[in-house]
């Protein structure tokens, strides 16, 4: 591995988790063991995206899609991430990592809603490592919920047509405040993005790896960074 991967550095990673299912089935396990072995995976990756001083790790969680699964896979699901707040949330904050949940929150159960709620407002003046875990998350609907933000906003006199930018879509984006992805990691060998940023994707380079998320480990994570740092970004220029 390289001295210099300290240098160049991407400043936000995106990371569609996905394999964990098909790791579960070569377990001969059900495919909630296999998330509740990814929440492992997930706990590394922060650990050492803090350390590097990566400034924003996005985590594609749980799709607007995903609802289509089978209710007690779904069940499963939320009831990981609800113990998942509640163990980690205090050593994220013990390292100054500030989460931040991004997508449409509102079908998700009132309590799961009010440990959001108690983990942002707990981290959120930490400094460190932006954690974003996309829930209910599709690229598609944040971006029909900005343009509806923006239409609202023109109704009510507050903007004119004429002076709608990018920026002012940016502005009610999810992920309002930081960086685009510098680096969109999809592990379990498919090679698409799924409805995941795509506004923020429109320059991200793309690496994907055929190891599934639970065997996604240190060393496949800084071989990614490596290549990032090696590839030359002209974002439509010569």
């Amino acid at each position: 591995m390289s001295n210099n991967l300290s240098k160049n550095l991407p400043n936000h990673v995106g990371i569609i988790m996905d394999g964990n299912g098909r790791w579960a089935k070569m377990q001969n396990k059900p495919r909630l063991y296999g998330h509740k072995a990814g929440v492992e995976t997930i706990r590394e990756i922060v650990k050492i995206s803090s350390r590097l001083g990566i400034k924003a790790l996005t985590l594609y969680a749980f799709s607007t899609e995903n609802w289509k699964r089978p209710h007690t896979e779904v069940a499963g699901l939320m009831g990981i991430f609800s113990r998942y707040l509640k163990k980690e949330v205090s050593e994220l904050n013990d390292n100054n990592v500030k989460l931040r949940i991004v997508g449409d929150i509102a079908p998700l159960s009132q309590k799961l809603k009010e440990q959001i709620a108690e983990s942002e407002k707990l981290t959120k003046k930490n400094t460190g490592l932006v954690l974003n875990i996309a829930v209910n998350y599709g690229g598609r609907s944040e971006v029909l919920n900005a343009v509806r933000e923006i239409a609202e906003m023109v109704k009510q006199g507050r903007i004119h047509p004429g002076d709608i930018s990018e920026s002012t879509i940016e502005e009610n984006l999810y992920t309002y405040g930081l960086p685009d992805p510098d680096l969109v990691i999809r592990t379990s060998g498919e090679m698409r993005l799924s409805n995941f940023l795509i506004w923020q994707c429109a320059y991200s380079e793309l690496w994907f790896t055929p190891v599934l998320w639970p065997d996604f480990t240190e060393e496949i994570f800084l071989s990614a960074l490596e290549e990032f740092q090696n590839r030359k970004r002209r974002f439509g220029g010569v």
